[in-house]
């Protein structure tokens, strides 16, 4: 991540062992970069739950990042988080990410409910969502992203 915030993609791409491309040093990117890298200086143990680098097999080719905002809370909540590069879109990469998310969450004991949060006008991914069990709970104002509607499912 400090690579990629450092517009090193060779050396982020070494450190990952897949060929990472531009779209992970955008500035939407380089937020979550710098986000997470702030996000594991505070709280190490976070590390298995964060944005990791999703790559399509058996092609072995990146196509986006996926994971959660970090471990389960409190009350057994991890809230999910994915992004599809944009020439590897409308191919079924962010379902199949969010089924993973999923199913990850659903094998940790201490999961009882999956969030996710998502811009009203996002008519791609309200209908990557559904089917897969989410219920509408409310809407909140985030910072950088403006009105997300905020959505769970039981695990």
């Amino acid at each position: 991540m400090r690579a990629l915030l450092e517009d090193d993609l060779a050396g982020a791409s070494a450190e990952a062992g897949v060929a990472l491309t531009e779209d992970f040093v955008t500035d939407t990117a380089k937020w979550v970069w710098r986000y997470r890298v702030n996000q594991l200086a505070s709280d190490p143990g976070c590390v298995g739950w964060i944005t990791q680098i999703v790559v399509a097999q058996p092609e072995g080719v990146v196509v986006g990042f996926a994971g959660f905002q970090g471990p389960p809370d409190e009350a057994g909540m991890v809230e999910l988080g994915y992004s599809v590069t944009p020439v590897h879109r409308r191919q079924g990469y962010a379902r199949a990410m969010l089924t993973a998310l999923v199913r990850r969450a659903a094998a940790e004991a201490r999961v009882g409910t999956v969030r996710v949060t998502i811009s009203p006008d996002n008519a791609a991914s309200l209908a990557t969502i559904s089917g897969f069990g989410f219920v509408e709970v409310g809407e909140q104002w985030d910072e950088e992203d403006g009105l997300e509607l905020v959505f769970e499912v039981p695990v």
